[in-house]
C-alpha cells in the first residue's frame, strides 16, 4: 500500500495542478475514476500486462474504454502511465486526486467505525466536532463494527483516532507487556 502511494502521489499532484490551471477538476476526476475502474478489472490487467499487445494497442483500448476520449492531456497521460508501467497505481492516483480536490474545496472525508449505530444527532455532533477540529467540512462514511466493543474509530487521511474499547484494551495490553 505504501509503495503504491509513493508511486501514485506525483501523478495525482501533477494532474491536480494541471486540472486546477485549466479549470477541469471535475472532468479529470471523472476520467481518473473511470480509469481506476478499468485498472481494477482483472481482464484489463491481463491485457495491459500481456507483451503480445503493443503500447499503442493498449493505449487505444484504454481510450476506447474511456468512451473514445480524445483530449490531448488524457491521451498523453494514458500513454505515460502505460510506458512507465503504472497501470496498477491508477486507483490510488484517482483516490489521491479526489482527496486533493476535496481539500482544495475545504472538505475532508472521514471514515467512522462505531460499535453501535449512531443516531442522527450523534453523527451530527461528531461531524461538527471534526469539522471544527480540522477547519474543513467533514463528509463522513459511517460503518458499524461490533468488534470494537464500544466507542468509535475515526480515520481522516493518514490520521487515525481510536477511541474504541478494543483500541484501549490493545493499548493497555501493549503497555503491560513492555
Amino acid at each position: 500500500m505504501a509503495e503504491l502511494t509513493t508511486i501514485a502521489r506525483p501523478y495525482a499532484e501533477a494532474l491536480f495542478r494541471l486540472a486546477r490551471e485549466t479549470g477541469s477538476l471535475a472532468a479529470w476526476l471523472e476520467t481518473l475514476t473511470n480509469l481506476a475502474s478499468i485498472a481494477e478489472n482483472p481482464e484489463a490487467q491481463e491485457v495491459v500486462a500481456n507483451p503480445r499487445y503493443t503500447a499503442e494497442q493498449k493505449q487505444a483500448l484504454l481510450l476506447e474504454l474511456l468512451g473514445g476520449e480524445s483530449r490531448p492531456e488524457v491521451v498523453n497521460f494514458v500513454a505515460m502511465v502505460l510506458q512507465n508501467r503504472r497501470f496498477v497505481a491508477l486507483p490510488t492516483v484517482a483516490l489521491m486526486f479526489e482527496e486533493l480536490k476535496a481539500a482544495s474545496e475545504g472538505q475532508v472525508e472521514a471514515r467512522i467505525e462505531t460499535a453501535f449505530a449512531l443516531t442522527d444527532a450523534q453523527l451530527n455532533a461528531l461531524t461538527a466536532t471534526l469539522s471544527q477540529q480540522f477547519n474543513r467540512k467533514v463528509h463522513a462514511e459511517v460503518s458499524v463494527n461490533s468488534a470494537l466493543i464500544g466507542g468509535a474509530k475515526v480515520t481522516i487521511g493518514d490520521l487515525v483516532v481510536d477511541a474504541s474499547v478494543r483500541g484501549k484494551l490493545s493499548a493497555l495490553a501493549a503497555s503491560l507487556k513492555s
